[in-house]
């Protein structure tokens, strides 16, 4: 086993903190979510979107690009699903209470099993996600070189600079949800939060 070279590593690197700092449809569904919700379960909903892009990884490196598109109506499932659990997340959202500094609901309400089964489907779902995975990384990494411990750092990159991205995300809408006081504002924060999420949804579902 050799491994990729540092600077390999370094370019794949680059150029999915650059794809994944893009905003798209998982990211608005992580800034709806803690904006509506808070950081309860926000985890969760990130660990799921993480593991999909370990998934298409594993296709990529494994060269199944053509299995993806013969199993094609199994990730449109997936992907309608995921849709369908932010639209029910967005109406959660927009007809919640509004409680001052009370933004989120008691722990337990909401399963971080299915909230991590969502995250795993918006991303499964992403067409930019797929693209960046199936189409682009074989221009910049040699697939055909990749053994054990490449896929290895390949896959522990993959989630370190996504942690960093979604920490950032999670970090500013709780930084901009602590400005909430009152019950109005509390309000408006819920139903755009609701409507972020909504339009997440529809976003991932029509592509």
């Amino acid at each position: 086993m050799t491994g990729l070279s540092p600077s390999g590593l370094l370019i794949f690197a680059l150029a999915l903190a650059v794809a994944a700092f893009a905003p798209g449809p998982g990211i608005a569904a992580i800034v709806g979510r803690v904006l509506g919700r808070g950081r309860d379960g926000a985890v969760a909903f990130v660990s799921g979107m993480a593991v999909g892009d370990v998934v298409w990884l594993s296709l990529a490196v494994l060269g199944l690009a053509v299995l993806a598109e013969t199993f094609r109506e199994v990730f449109m499932l997936v992907k309608y699903a995921g849709a369908a659990y932010l639209l029910y997340l967005a109406v959660r959202m927009w007809t919640a209470p509004a409680e001052a500094r009370q933004i989120a609901p008691a722990r337990g309400r909401e399963s971080h099993a299915r909230l991590f089964l969502a995250g795993l489907a918006v991303t499964m779902g992403n067409p930019k996600t797929m693209i960046f995975y199936l189409a682009l990384l074989p221009s910049l990494v040699d697939l055909a070189r990749i053994d054990v411990l490449a896929f290895v750092e390949l896959t522990l990159v993959t989630l370190a600079v996504l942690a960093v991205v979604f920490g950032f995300y999670i970090v500013l809408a709780l930084r901009a949800r602590s400005l909430i006081t009152s019950p109005r504002a509390v309000k408006l924060v819920q139903r755009t939060s609701g409507a972020v999420m909504a339009g997440a949804a529809v976003a991932i579902a029509a592509r």
